[in-house]
């Protein structure tokens, strides 16, 4: 057993002094300079011996393309090719299809996505913080409007005499896209922010108001938040239905009302009497402010249904590579060149989709938040145009002036209340 112990410590130092009589491999700290353009930027056999050595090699920096073929290509791997490690990761990195699948799923062959990183911190970052600032910012300017402006209301006081504004038809595709569009803005901030936001709220109140018997349930915010928002998913898919329903009603109807004319212009010029009293610029049955507001719903609610269909229907559309191949071709005609994606992959394509139906959703809510305001609480007699779809003749008179003159004109101006005219053309006889 001595004579054992013994050869075993001998062995030992044996090994010790092999290793430090060893030379040793000094680690450089610089970064050497290295020619890459024969690659484009992406690391070569030098690069990976160097690093092997304890070399610093920079960061491969090259662009996913074809992968070549391996056979009759002889390289600096040797048989097998150009087809190195690097290039094949690089690609699947950058969303390359490698692979072959028998599986008809579009991602059956994408295995990792570098995108999808950037997507989800935009997701959960800017998108986020950005949709508070906006919410936010419009809400302090319509409390300063209404504190420093007040309520817009009838110089000239209620008549008592009201006229028809808009019919059954008009109405019910108002209030079919109104309803339906504050559901999916309130499900879609859900859906968004929920987890940030709606969590932390639940839990809360469960402490505050529910909370009796000592325990506290710390799961209880997440598994309320996981139902609710599961019935808000499903209100927001099913109802975009009957919001694209009532945009393509009240296109149809009032497209021809809504065209731009320069009345529109002295209408904005004057910012529509709204900020001045006994100021009304002349309008027509639809005034600047208005015109604004409509179109700001067909092109921004046209977007969004776009896009959510996307989401909806996932890789079955590709809108976002043909819209940037046109946004190329005219960047370049108007002497600031882009170089837009214009090859997208179908996920990336659905990251877009999400991001921009995001976007669009949060600038359009602001819009609408806006028109809420200005259609209720900010103006005196409005609300009746969409409540019972008859308003007071002096309010009619005062922001739709042409409109009031033109019904007079062809003797359509009526008191509903009565039947007869609602003042005449001509004193009667």
């Amino acid at each position: 057993m001595k004579f054992f112990l013994t050869r075993l410590c001998a062995l030992l130092f044996a090994a010790l002094l092999a290793q430090t009589s060893a030379p040793a491999v000094a680690q450089s700290t610089e970064t050497p300079d290295v020619n890459r353009e024969a690659t484009g930027g992406a690391q070569t056999l030098q690069d990976i011996l160097a690093r092997q050595r304890g070399e610093t090699v920079p960061l491969d920096q090259g662009q996913a393309g074809p992968l070549p073929n391996p056979e009759g290509a002889p390289g600096e791997l040797g048989t097998r090719g150009g087809a190195s490690d690097s290039s094949l990761w690089r690609a699947l990195r950058q969303g390359q299809d490698v692979f072959t699948s028998t599986n008809r799923d579009p991602l059956a062959t994408t295995m990792v996505q570098n995108d999808g990183e950037a997507w989800l911190a935009t997701r959960q970052g800017p998108l986020v913080t950005y949709t508070g600032y906006a919410f936010g910012g419009i809400l302090i300017l319509l409390l300063l409007f209404l504190l420093f402006r007040g309520r817009i209301k009838i110089d000239g006081g209620k008549s008592g005499i009201r006229i028809d504004r808009f019919g059954f038809l008009e109405r019910f595709a108002h209030w079919m896209l109104a309803v339906s569009f504050i559901v999916l803005a309130v499900t879609g901030f859900g859906l968004l922010a929920g987890r940030d936001v709606l969590v932390p709220a639940i839990d809360w109140l469960n402490v505050k108001f529910l909370h009796q018997d000592g325990a506290i349930d710390t799961a209880y915010g997440k598994n309320t938040f996981a139902s609710i928002i599961g019935a808000g998913k499903w209100a927001h898919n099913n109802l975009s239905w009957a919001f694209m329903l009532a945009l393509v009603l009240i296109f149809v109807l009032w497209f021809f009302r809504n065209i731009p004319t320069w009345t529109d212009v002295k209408w904005f010029a004057k910012a529509g009497g709204l900020f001045s009293k006994n100021s009304h610029p002349p309008a027509r049955k639809f005034n600047g402010g208005q015109k604004l507001i409509f179109w700001s719903v067909i092109l921004f609610g046209g977007s969004i249904s776009a896009s959510g269909i996307m989401l909806m229907m996932p890789y079955e559309f590709a809108m976002f590579s043909p819209t940037f191949e046109k946004l190329n071709a005219l960047s370049a005609w108007a002497g600031f060149p882009q170089n837009l994606a214009t090859e997208t992959t179908p996920i990336q394509e659905q990251q877009y989709a999400q991001t921009w139906h995001t976007i669009v959703g949060i600038v359009l809510t602001v819009i609408i938040i806006a028109h809420i305001y200005i259609g209720s609480i900010g103006m005196q007699g409005a609300f009746s145009a969409m409540g019972s779809g008859k308003v007071d003749l002096n309010w009619a008179k005062e922001h739709h002036n042409m409109w009031v003159d033109k019904l007079e004109r062809k003797g359509n101006l009526v008191n509903v209340d009565t039947g007869e005219p609602a003042y005449p053309t001509r004193p009667a006889e």
